[in-house]
């Protein structure tokens, strides 16, 4: 199946936009306006005001002078991105890839969308509809829009805006339907199309067959990047408003669902579809997002994440099962979408003879951290490998997943405690001379008696830090039993002012 692309263009943008917020608007003529060079100059005006003669780039005192009383606002340069912005997203629903054409437009690639609703023709006739009697929300009072359909961005472009035919044009027949077409619908600069009808050459067809070197000579390369884009000789690339995941699966709704039940149908369904995918590719979510596209344009949506990549639909549903109760459907939702934006692969693993499988390899502990992971949430549990460092702080490092290995192995010489700080805390000590242990210390304006004690452990820095000083560490215990881990930074000095600091709780 080869692409096609969907171009809408709505003729009074701006104008339409300030009639949906004022509606007092849409029976009078009224202009944008902004300054330039000293004078108001006109930048959109409605339909009535276009009937009375005023255009854009008019000055504001002389279209005055036609239509005394014409109302003219301010202006709003940012705001068309911001419109055609909200409606690429509103368009999701019909397409995962919509984009923004400025200054008026938007670019869809309907790619396989359109079977969805029985066809081009229906699905097209959906979307205008929609966007003139009811906009992206239920509060809108519609846009004056058109669209066509083509094999290629510039055809569909060029049919929206100056077809007066059909606004579909069948695959293949592209060429057919440029011909008769004026030069501008090529999106040519102004300056090369006012140059082309100084010369005669006012259709498309009058420059489509004439020798490229001579067009290439006389107006550029523009203009034949342009032709060979309309006629699919040459790539056009857009850029979508969100980024395309690999992985995703759509399910549009016929009506919008308003239930819980509906909901856990709508994920159930994604999700057999998407794993299916995965699984044929070799491949495992680890985290996926649930989104809903609400009739008020918003979009509700819950995420997961895994602690090693899957397919196994049931456990994904049990991730899902307390997030999903959370989503407002409100007046309905008519488009349910599922994206895994993070996958890995998933090795094909032989089945035993014996069952019990222990240890990280079992299927069951990873989904079991999944489901407490993301009821209470990813900081819960962590898993660490070691590093090579000799600092205990640096001797560590977070696993990302089950299936991370470990480059080195643990240092077992020597009892490390369980639980260690991020950052050394300062602690006051009192210690009778080198290398004994402390025989109190103060942390936390607590002071702690030493009991019992074993060390000093020295542990030397990398050589390659600059500064860094030696550690004497000392496993102590207090009166109540509880057991540290602390040192000293650096040889004894005999002062006070030794840096000593607590590290970490042995259990």
């Amino acid at each position: 199946m080869g692409q096609r692309f969907l171009s809408l263009w709505f003729r009074h943008l701006l104008t339409d936009d300030a009639a949906r917020r004022r509606p007092a608007l849409l029976m009078a003529a009224f202009v944008l306006a902004a300054p330039d060079h000293g004078r108001m100059v006109v930048t959109a005006a409605n339909y009535l005001a276009q009937a009375q003669g005023i255009q854009t780039g008019m000055v504001v005192a002389d279209a005055r002078v036609l239509l005394p009383g014409l109302e003219v606002l301010d202006d709003q340069p940012e705001r068309a991105g911001q419109l055609l912005r909200a409606m690429a997203l509103w368009c999701i629903r019909f397409t995962p890839v919509a984009a923004i054409d400025l200054p008026d437009g938007l670019i869809l690639d309907i790619s396989g969308c359109a079977q969805l609703w029985d066809g081009e023709a229906p699905y097209l006739a959906q979307i205008v509809a929609t966007l003139r009697d009811n906009g992206p929300t239920v509060r809108s009072k519609g846009y004056d829009v058109r669209g066509a359909i083509a094999d290629t961005i510039g055809a569909a472009w060029a049919v929206a805006r100056y077809g007066r035919t059909t606004p579909i044009i069948e695959p293949g027949a592209t060429i057919d339907a440029l011909l008769p077409l004026p030069v501008p619908a090529l999106r040519l600069d102004p300056g090369v199309t006012n140059r082309l009808a100084r010369l005669g050459l006012y259709k498309v067809r009058h420059i489509a067959g004439m020798a490229r070197q001579a067009l290439r000579s006389r107006f550029g390369n523009d203009l034949l990047l342009r032709l060979d884009q309309a006629f699919g000789r040459e790539a056009e690339v857009i850029e979508p408003v969100i980024p395309v995941v690999p992985y995703i699966e759509r399910l549009p709704c016929l009506e919008p669902i308003v239930t819980a039940t509906g909901i856990s149908i709508a994920l159930a369904r994604l999700l057999e579809a998407l794993c299916t995918r995965l699984q044929q590719d070799g491949k495992g979510l680890r985290a996926a997002v649930f989104k809903g596209y609400r009739l008020d344009g918003k979009v509700v949506q819950a995420g997961i994440g895994t602690h090693r990549a899957t397919h196994h639909v049931p456990h994904l549903l049990k991730l899902f099962e307390d997030k999903i109760a959370m989503l407002e459907p409100d007046l309905g939702i008519d488009l349910f979408t599922l994206e895994a934006p993070t996958v890995d692969d998933v090795e094909a693993r032989q089945p035993s003879i014996w069952s019990g499988t222990t240890g990280l390899q079992d299927p069951r502990l990873a989904e079991l951290v999944d489901r407490v992971a993301n009821r209470f949430g990813k900081g819960c549990i962590h898993r660490y490998l070691p590093a090579e460092h000799f600092w205990p702080e640096r001797a560590f490092v977070p696993a990302n997943s089950f299936d991370d290995l470990a480059l080195t192995a643990w240092a077992l010489t020597r009892p490390r405690p369980i639980h260690i700080l991020a950052t050394p805390e300062s602690i006051e000590v009192a210690a009778p001379i080198p290398d004994y242990p402390p025989m109190h210390f103060r942390h936390q304006g607590q002071l702690r008696k030493v009991v019992r004690a074993d060390g000093p452990e020295r542990i030397e820095p990398e050589w390659w830090i600059d500064g860094a000083r030696h550690r004497d560490y000392y496993a102590v215990e207090d009166e109540s039993g509880v057991r540290y881990w602390i040192f000293r930074s650096g040889p004894y000095t005999g002062l006070p002012s030794s840096p000593w600091f607590l590290h970490g709780f042995f259990a």
